[in-house]
């Protein structure tokens, strides 16, 4: 299996303009730019992509897992981030962390961390990563369960609503 993606660039660096499309059309004519990497114009960037391809790759490799395991997850809300860092000669990933809240009415809290564990070591996106993620799993505490949503952007816990 192959998938593919395809960048247009125009202009010089810091103010031209890109746009990413991918195969399958879930992302058409993406616009990038310098400023939507390194400053707040909206738009894409790489860091943001891998983030998705990781937490993509993850979540569905902790769901396959799980039921090889018989365990049911009612949910799971995962988040990636990638960490961007000036280094000595340019830029640097620096590290890339993954946050899973799981939703398992019946489960063993030790079993889904071995779960939790192999999926973030052998989903492909992670084997491709030089830098392996880091990462924190953890169940719903059963008074909130079915009402866990997602952390929140630049949040690392859950967010429980009554």
């Amino acid at each position: 299996m192959k998938r593919t993606a395809s960048a247009a660039w125009s202009g010089e660096l810091h103010y031209g303009q890109g746009r990413l499309s991918t195969q399958s059309a879930s992302l058409s004519q993406l616009p990038f730019a310098y400023a939507s990497r390194f400053g707040e114009q909206p738009g894409s960037n790489p860091e943001e992509l891998i983030a998705a391809a990781l937490v993509n790759c993850f979540t569905m490799a902790v769901a396959a897992l799980l039921d090889k395991e018989t365990m049911t997850a009612e949910s799971l809300h995962t988040r990636a981030t990638v960490t961007l860092d000036r280094v000595d000669n340019g830029f640097a990933i620096t590290a890339l962390h993954l946050d899973l809240v799981a939703d398992i009415p019946v489960g063993d809290p030790a079993a889904f961390g071995r779960i939790a564990e192999i999926a973030r070591a052998e989903c492909p996106v992670s084997r491709l990563l030089t830098i392996k993620p880091t990462l924190t799993a953890r169940l719903a505490s059963p008074d909130t369960r079915r009402t866990v949503s997602p952390p929140a952007p630049g949040r690392s816990d859950a967010v429980a609503t009554p």
